[in-house]
């Protein structure tokens, strides 16, 4: 899991950035806001909090990793959530994000859903669906706090790794990470995300105790 990337940025288009690290250069995927933030910074060192997921279909045999970048932890915990709403996936929520998380947080606590519609990606339904899952979790993003115990913080590396496999295959993020959590708990020699996705799917059955 790569949890962060520091590097200079040699390219920034309107989705993508890449960033040169010594003989490697990433390709990072951003949410508009953190474009419009990194304008004008190409040939200079910049610093990028990040997530993993898998792009593409289990079925198809064809996985591929990307790399989201984003200014801050709380950015990118916020984004987690952001994209737990149902029917909401990666791509539409860095779509979504042209302007920065405190406005749109703020507007998802005040059911402000014509301000939510104004984003990329969000008609009237979706806007609506984020209101109704979200509103009252998102406080301390809309006043610039962050949550208490990140996503991030709390997991293992190889815990994430599973939790972004997982989301890869469809299942909600904050429902797996309950779960890894649990898991956790009961499971402490665990230490792979091999071994920890099929015993993920057992808890959720209700087959493992």
């Amino acid at each position: 899991m790569i949890a962060g990337i520091e590097g200079k940025l040699v390219q920034l288009g309107t989705e993508t950035a890449l960033v040169q690290v010594g003989a490697v250069t990433y390709e990072v995927m951003l949410p508009g806001y953190c474009v419009s933030a990194l304008g004008g910074r190409i040939g200079e060192e910049i610093s990028l909090c990040t997530m993993e997921y898998y792009e593409g279909s289990l079925g198809g045999g064809n996985l591929i990793p990307r790399l989201v970048g984003f200014l801050s932890p709380v950015e990118r915990e916020f984004f987690s959530l952001f994209t737990s709403v149902k029917g909401f996936g990666i791509r539409k929520g860095l779509r979504a994000l042209s302007m920065p998380v405190a406005d749109i947080a703020g507007a998802v606590e005040a059911g402000d859903e014509k301000m939510l519609m104004t984003l990329p990606a969000i008609g009237r339904k979706m806007a609506q669906q984020i209101v109704a899952e979200l509103k009252g979790k998102l406080q301390g993003f809309a006043f610039g706090a962050a949550p208490a115990r990140p996503v991030q913080a709390r997991l293992k590396p190889f815990q994430i790794e599973a939790l972004e496999v997982l989301v890869a295959w469809g299942e909600k993020r904050t429902e797996i990470t309950e779960l890894i959590e649990q898991a956790g708990q009961r499971h402490p020699e665990i230490d792979t995300a091999e071994t920890l996705v099929p015993l993920i799917y057992r808890l959720k059955q209700g087959i493992e105790v």
